[in-house]
């Protein structure tokens, strides 16, 4: 019953406005492709790579002019008399080889396009994640606030029933301060607890962007993924090295900046632009054609320290991003190690524990229950409280386990159980 009255409590308590239908983890999962100031970011970056590309596509289209003028001039032939010259004309222009820049500079756009998307989609991974996070952070508070409400309770009762014996001289005045105090230390947890629980929910509602629209319910996930087989680390790796977004990203921007410096050392080499134009004036010479053709060969000797310098800013941007990949594929590594690590302690060590220790707990409040119900004990004691929170530990523990896995599905790009099952196949 205190169980009831707790947790109808702390839905009085956080009075969030929210639907009455419980929020799901599946409901809340769905806002990670949702618009999001963290996926804006990545978003304008691919956006802006995409119009890179097209730009660097369009280089060698054909450029068509049109140009006009109205003047006038004079000359002896003229007998120096001032005489309109007019003209109109349409120029059609095109690059049919450029010494490969503009392909060198297209497929470095490409790839660094494509590794932009790849960045978006590990950004994507990264706010299930967050929403995962948040999601278990609050039903991990509303659990504490059901325990802390026990103790609370508990305590309550003792310095109560103290009173009584104070009366009769069986306790003193030290001793009810004692008790007292006590009851006090326990509801002050227990409201912090409930001020942490509002607040969880406001950083869910944040992560959903949906501020203000806090959450008063959760429904507690059932968390079949848990169970899956742990693949061997050498396996995981592999798979990290072959999917992993991240790494994919950074390998594809590698080899654009490796396009660009190749672009760049290509700018010494010629060019043939073919063209075409008609035109007409209002003054006809000897030396004007009204329509005209033509292959022209442009070749730089000499640009001075420009493309050298050109040259020198790729290298350097190069360099720069070697060493991102290299940094990012020791982080990855280490971070697939933890993940994997945490998950075979969980399994193995926490998980159990957190069980036996959650039926433990339940048999003392059954026994507890028993005695009360003979008469041998006037009240339940902890075990009400000490069930409480060995609950906790062990919906705790699932939870730390279900966000490792996804940890672990996030980094190899890929949900785990396809790399076991990949292994098998071999």
């Amino acid at each position: 019953m205190r169980r009831l009255i707790a947790s109808f409590g702390l839905a009085l308590a956080l009075n969030a406005g929210a639907a009455d239908e419980p929020l799901t983890l599946e409901q809340a999962l769905a806002y990670a492709d949702q618009p999001h100031p963290d996926l804006g970011l990545y978003q304008a970056e691919v956006d802006l790579a995409k119009a890179q590309e097209l730009l660097a596509e369009s280089q060698n289209d054909f450029r068509v002019t049109l140009a006009a003028g109205l003047r006038s001039g004079r000359n002896s032939l003229n007998h120096d008399g001032f005489e309109s010259d007019n003209l109109a004309s349409l120029n059609a222009r095109k690059t049919i080889w450029d010494g490969g820049r503009t392909e060198l500079a297209t497929a470095a756009a490409r790839l660094e396009s494509a590794g932009r998307v790849n960045r978006l989609l590990d950004a994507r991974a990264q706010r299930r994640l967050a929403l995962m996070t948040r999601f278990f952070d609050v039903l991990a508070t509303d659990l504490q606030y059901a325990a802390d409400s026990e103790f609370t309770a508990v305590a309550y009762v003792n310095w109560d029933n103290a009173k009584d014996r104070q009366q009769v001289g069986e306790l003193s005045s030290v001793q009810m301060a004692d008790l007292e105090a006590r009851f006090q230390e326990a509801r002050v947890k227990r409201n912090d607890t409930l001020r942490q629980a509002r607040a969880k929910r406001a950083l869910l509602a944040a992560a959903m962007n949906r501020p203000g629209e806090l959450p008063a319910e959760l429904a507690d996930p059932v968390l079949r993924g848990n169970d899956r087989a742990l693949p061997e680390f050498k396996d995981l790796l592999a798979a990290l090295e072959a999917n992993s977004p991240l790494l994919q990203a950074q390998r594809q921007l590698l080899e654009a900046s490796r396009q660009r410096l190749q672009a760049q050392r290509a700018e010494n080499r010629p060019s043939l632009d073919v063209e075409a134009e008609t035109a007409t004036y209002s003054r006809e010479t000897a030396t004007r054609d009204n329509l005209r053709a033509g292959l022209n060969l442009t070749w730089p000797l000499w640009q001075g320290r420009r493309v050298d310098a050109a040259v020198a800013v790729e290298q350097a941007r190069f360099q720069s991003l070697q060493a991102q990949y290299d940094r990012l594929l020791l982080d990855l590594r280490q971070a697939l190690f933890e993940t994997r690590e945490e998950i075979a302690f969980l399994v193995e060590s926490e998980r159990p524990a957190a069980r036996a220790n959650a039926a433990m707990a339940d048999w003392n409040l059954e026994r507890a229950r028993a005695e009360y119900e003979l008469e041998l004990k006037t009240t339940l004691g902890t075990s009400m409280a000490d069930s409480q929170r060995a609950r906790m530990r062990s919906k705790a523990a699932e939870y730390r386990l279900a966000l490792a896995w996804a940890r672990l599905d996030a980094l190899v790009g890929q949900p785990c159980c396809q790399v076991a099952s990949a292994e098998a196949g071999r």
